[in-house]
């Protein structure tokens, strides 16, 4: 039987509840359910202190000084380092002194690169870091949309998809002739997920369907914003802030959903459009970044531009008065989370792990 690789994949955990965190959280927790070890460096280590956390410019250093260290043992203990990375400060903080460490103990570097705002950190950042990404030992990106972002900058990336735990999640029969419509967004309370636009075509759609309902699943800064609009409109009483609900119990938030809103105005491969595709729920999504690549109109999604509340909320009630369109989109959408399934993708990072240990370290 062959060995398999030793991996320390350095990442965040929830809470904060994201893409990144549940991703990495995911791939450690189904990697090891196969038998297959994965030590975990965490980013986002719980400060110790815990009064540390108040004071920032202490909380930096409380945290970056034992991470450094975490990173330093580990490399001793691992073949690869398979870096979760994004873009903006948690590059500087986290994956490069990672990249550096890994580099100085001899070990092999996977860099799996997320979000949509890469394009723009790479164009306003200092050269180095396109620099250090060209000199990693693999480059791996979720999407589509982010390789041919990398390739503007003259880096060769490599897709390797984002999972999608299809046990966890499944359809189930809906009522067509339901007047109290569930809504749902999946998305934390940010300005670049824009949930003031879901608010504001739930508004429209009340006028249709007075029953309906809104719950939004995240947390962020936006919340009292939020509240205030949703008030100001008159529907408060049909909207709730349901706060970060754990990914374990996510599933069941989709299953109680008729359609699902991903209101974003950035954003690369969102697991919550993946999520409502594997539990059977119809999906009204913005079409910017990396989402045309995994949501196309009319055939696994309805797509509207950013901001456009009036065209988010036709898109609903066109759902919500079209049974066949419904069934039409679920049955695409299922196709097309089936891509994404821990089987497939547990493969595909096996065959990137091996590959990287049988190449040269560059």
């Amino acid at each position: 039987m062959a060995v398999e690789p030793r991996v320390a994949v350095v990442g965040p955990l929830p809470p904060p509840s994201g893409g990144m965190a549940n991703q990495c959280r995911q791939l450690v927790r189904l990697m090891e359910s196969e038998g297959i070890p994965m030590e975990l460096v965490r980013t986002n280590a719980p400060y110790r202190p815990t009064w540390v956390g108040g004071i920032p410019v202490l909380r930096a250093f409380a945290r970056l000084l034992p991470y450094i260290w975490t990173l330093w043992r580990a490399a001793g203990r691992n073949q690869i380092f398979h870096i979760f990375a994004n873009s903006g400060w948690a590059w500087h903080l986290f994956a490069a002194p990672a990249v550096v460490i890994g580099r100085l103990r001899g070990v092999k570097i996977i860099v799996n690169y997320r979000g949509g705002n890469a394009e723009p950190f790479l164009q306003s950042t200092t050269p180095y870091v396109v620099r250090m990404l060209g000199a990693v030992d693999r480059l791996v990106t979720p999407s589509g949309f982010l390789k041919d972002v990398f390739a503007r900058f003259g880096l060769q990336a490599q897709i390797v998809s984002n999972i999608v735990d299809l046990t966890r999640f499944r359809a189930r029969e809906r009522d067509t002739t339901n007047d109290a419509p569930h809504l749902i967004v999946t998305r934390n309370l940010e300005p670049i997920y824009d949930i003031p636009t879901a608010i504001r075509a739930y508004a429209r759609v009340r006028s249709q369907y007075p029953a309906a309902r809104l719950t939004v699943a995240g947390t962020g800064p936006d919340l009292a914003k939020c509240e205030s609009l949703a008030q100001g409109l008159g529907v408060a009483d049909g909207v709730r802030f349901a706060g970060r609900i754990d990914n374990d119990q996510i599933p069941e938030l989709y299953a109680s959903a008729d359609v699902a809103l991903n209101p974003s105005t950035v954003d690369n491969m969102p697991i919550s459009i993946l999520e409502a595709y594997g539990s059977g729920v119809p999906v009204v999504t913005t079409d910017v970044g990396g989402i045309p690549y995994i949501a196309i109109h009319d055939r696994t999604a309805l797509l509207v531009r950013p901001g456009d509340d009036a065209a988010m909320a036709a898109c609903i009630c066109r759902l919500l008065g079209d049974s066949a369109l419904v069934n039409r989109l679920v049955e695409a959408g299922q196709t097309e989370a089936r891509a994404y399934a821990w089987p497939h993708v547990k493969e595909q990072w096996l065959a990137v792990y091996r590959s990287v240990l049988d190449t040269p370290v560059r």
